[in-house]
Formats: structure tokens, C-alpha cells, sequence
């Protein structure tokens, strides 16, 4: 074996950029137009509904702030998330959107939920009665959505449950802005739990008079216009995970990820690479040392040993296979193939992009695009394209978080209504559960 060295390293633009940044492995470029127009899209096809954008985790990874702010800008008006902290940065993204938190409602939370306008999705009566309190003892009335469990078996009331709440709804004055439900098997589309769920929601739905209602998520909106009521969820397809699995992806590919080769190595005929040694050379073999790995979100699952091949990464425009096993920090490639030439210590690969899909690195990983999103390390850089990264001569610009921080401080959000010190009237009281349950 011998370490190959160059006299010369010839820097890609992306290198060229990594090197502004020395501590960081690899650059994952977000691509806001892309998430725009995969909005756009799902909207369209939502017509006449209106299509929300759930941001949750960081806007699965992609950045919430920088999401939420362009897809505010697009014409989203409702974002969902999934806790109050999350909801804080979306509010200061975007201070006049609607923003409603997944997670549900304690009561010692209030204040939280006050401060920053956000929503609470309750789904449990002891919720709704903690909600009753502290409305009742500070005045609040930012509203909340009703969240009913039509076959999930997660989160939600029951149907007989939200049906034991419905005088309420007649009553008026119920402080519900929202009634809905998840789907369990959108992206399966002859499922029969989608017709079952569609049937049981829509039921429970239309006696909540005169409030919005919602079912579907992203695979939801493509089963048709009876599930997609007054407002559409979209999460995943917004960042280009394919909704519709059965069919080609209708989404534009938001994410591209680039890590760097720290080292080129020559190993022999016989010789093995990584833990445990195995994969084994067949033949005289070059490769090319990736500064990525599990501790960046890149899976062990998608190694190779001289069984199984393992995921491909993009080198010099060529697809190459990786060898051996993913450790935590580092990749071995196969790049015997390509031109002695096209390859150097410093150039970058590409991991996500050029025809690698995050649906095909879900793939290798065995596992969905949401995790392969969410799981992307921090020790990349995040660079965004597009969006509110278009610079005033209407190029494309593309900048850093920190350089975002600087020249884009974040919105200070509008201040919620203050909350009167006298206790309003209380609503109307729960009424006993049904003897007979809906269904």
C-alpha cells in the first residue's frame, strides 16, 4: 500500500468554498426555489384548498427560519410544527403567519403558546379542559385546533369523543379554529385504511360547523379533492421526498450534499478496507477518503462489504461505489475507474445530488427521505440558493447561515394581545361522553 500525495491540489468551486470554512466536513446546499416550487405545486393541485407547510424539526432539516421566510414570501400563510420552541423561530421568521404546534398542550406551557401567538393541536380531552383553564384565567384567545384520531391510534381524540364536544362547537364562542385528522397510509393509494380514515373524518368533520377542516398530508393531496378539505398539510414533498412512491416523483430536488476528499489512496489486489476488513480489493484499487460518516447523518447501512454493494456517491460526474464500511466520520470510495487525473485530495463528492436522490440514499440506509433530512449533520455547512438568497440584480447568491445572521437579522414578532387581568366568561362545559360512539 502507498499514500498517494499531490504537489498541487486543483480546488472545485465547491472546495474553493469549503476552504473558507476549515473545520467543516462537507456543504449541504438548500435550494429555496426548489422548496417554492414543489409549494407551488402542491398547492395547485390543492386548489381550492389552502396548502399550509409543515416546518417541523427544523423544517426537516433544511432550516426553519430560512424555509418559513420563503414560503411566507410565496404566499404560505399557516405553518405547522411540532413544539413551542420550534413555533418561536417560525414566528420570527414570519410574525404574521398563523403557526399551530403539533405537540399538544400542557397547561404550565400557556404563557409559551401566548407569547409568540402560536396555536395549540389538542388532541385529549385533558388537553382541551388545561386549555379551558388557563383561557379562562388569562384571557387568551389566540384559538387552538381540535386533532381527532381516525385510524392512526397516535394522537387525537376519539370520534366519539370529538363528538361529545359538538354542543360546544353549537354553542359558539369555542375559540376552534381547525378541525383535523393524519392520514396513516397516504402514500399507499389503493390502501383501504385511506377510504376508511376519509369516511370517519369526513363524518366527525362536518358537524363542526363553520370550523376549517383538514386531512391530508403529503401524499394525502395527491389521493384527490375529497381529501383535501379546506386546508392541506404538506411536509416531505416540500423538501422533494417523493409523496407518491408508486409513481415517478413529481417534487424538484431541494437538497445537494458535497463532503470532501481528505485523502487518495493505492491498496492491492487482496487487500481490505474499513472495520471488520470486509470488503476486499479485486483488483489493483484506487481510493478516494470522504470526510463524512454516521456521526454526520451518512448510515452505517449504506456500506459495502464483497457481498452486498453499498450506496454510490458522485466523483468527477461519474457514479463510484463506496467500499468497505461508513464509520463515523469517514467514507472509503472506489474511484479505480476514473481518470488518475480527475481525482485529488481536496476535491469534493457529491453524496446527495446529480441524479442521487434523497429517496435512493433512503434506500441504502433502509430507511424513509424524512429520516435521511433530519438526520444530516451539523457539521456541515448550510448554504441556501434561491429564495431570500436572491441578490438585488436578480442572480443567484449563495451565502452562509452566519452570512444570513449578518446581513438578514430575523423579524422581531408581532406582539400578541395582551392579556386582560379580569377572567372572561367561561365556555360552555364539556358534555358526559356519548353512550353510542360515532363511526
Amino acid at each position: 500500500m502507498n499514500i498517494v500525495t499531490d504537489a498541487k491540489s486543483q480546488l472545485t468551486p465547491e472546495a474553493s468554498l469549503l476552504a473558507a470554512h476549515p473545520t467543516a466536513t462537507g456543504i449541504l446546499t438548500v435550494d429555496l426555489d426548489a422548496i417554492i416550487a414543489n409549494w407551488r405545486k402542491l398547492e395547485k393541485t390543492a386548489v381550492p384548498a389552502e396548502c399550509a407547510a409543515v416546518v417541523k424539526a427544523n423544517a426537516y432539516g433544511c432550516g426553519a427560519e430560512q424555509v418559513s421566510r420563503a414560503l411566507a414570501k410565496a404566499g404560505c400563510k399557516t405553518f405547522f410544527v411540532a413544539t413551542v420552541e420550534e413555533a418561536a423561530v417560525v414566528r420570527a421568521a414570519v410574525p404574521q403567519a398563523t403557526v399551530y404546534a403539533l405537540g399538544g398542550f400542557f397547561q404550565q406551557t400557556g404563557d409559551a403558546y401566548a407569547k409568540i401567538d402560536c396555536k395549540p393541536v389538542i388532541g385529549d380531552l385533558n388537553e382541551l379542559a388545561e386549555w379551558d383553564v388557563f383561557c379562562r384565567r388569562s384571557g387568551w384567545s389566540g384559538g387552538a385546533a381540535i386533532h381527532i384520531d381516525t385510524g392512526m391510534n397516535r394522537l387525537g381524540l376519539t370520534v366519539s369523543e370529538a363528538q361529545g364536544i359538538i354542543p360546544r362547537i353549537n354553542a359558539g364562542d369555542h375559540g376552534i379554529t381547525l378541525v383535523m385528522s393524519h392520514l396513516a397510509s397516504a402514500e399507499l393509494l389503493n390502501s383501504p385504511a385511506n377510504a376508511k380514515q376519509l369516511a370517519s373524518f369526513r363524518e366527525i368533520a362536518s358537524l363542526f360547523t363553520g370550523v376549517p377542516a383538514s386531512l391530508a398530508n403529503s401524499s394525502g393531496v395527491f389521493l384527490g379533492a375529497q381529501f383535501q378539505f379546506e386546508m392541506v398539510r404538506p411536509g416531505c414533498a416540500l423538501y422533494g421526498v417523493n409523496p407518491t412512491p408508486e409513481a415517478d416523483n413529481p417534487m424538484q430536488q431541494v437538497v445537494d450534499l458535497k463532503a470532501r476528499i481528505v485523502q487518495i489512496r493505492n491498496i492491492d489486489r487482496g487487500e481490505t478496507v474499513g472495520y471488520g476488513g470486509t470488503w476486499t480489493a479485486r483488483r489493483p484499487t484506487r481510493l478516494a477518503i470522504v470526510a463524512a460518516g454516521y456521526a454526520d447523518g451518512y448510515f452505517r447501512a449504506a456500506s459495502a462489504n464483497d457481498g452486498t454493494r453499498g450506496a454510490e456517491v458522485v466523483v468527477a460526474g461519474k457514479r463510484c461505489p463506496i467500499a468497505g464500511r461508513v464509520s463515523m466520520d469517514l467514507i472509503a470510495v472506489d474511484v479505480t475507474d476514473l481518470d488518475k487525473n480527475a481525482v485529488r485530495r481536496g476535491h469534493m463528492v457529491t453524496l446527495i445530488g446529480e441524479g442521487i436522490t434523497v429517496d435512493e440514499v433512503a434506500h441504502h440506509f433502509g430507511t424513509i427521505g424524512y429520516e435521511v433530512l433530519t438526520s444530516l449533520g451539523r457539521r456541515f455547512v448550510r448554504i441556501y440558493k434561491g429564495g431570500d438568497a436572491v441578490a438585488a440584480n436578480d442572480t443567484v447568491a449563495v451565502k452562509s447561515d452566519a452570512a444570513a445572521e449578518k446581513s438578514e437579522p430575523a423579524a422581531t414578532p408581532a406582539a400578541p394581545p395582551a392579556l386582560p387581568t379580569a377572567a372572561p366568561a367561561a365556555p360552555p362545559p364539556l358534555p358526559a361522553e356519548p353512550s353510542t360512539p360515532v363511526t
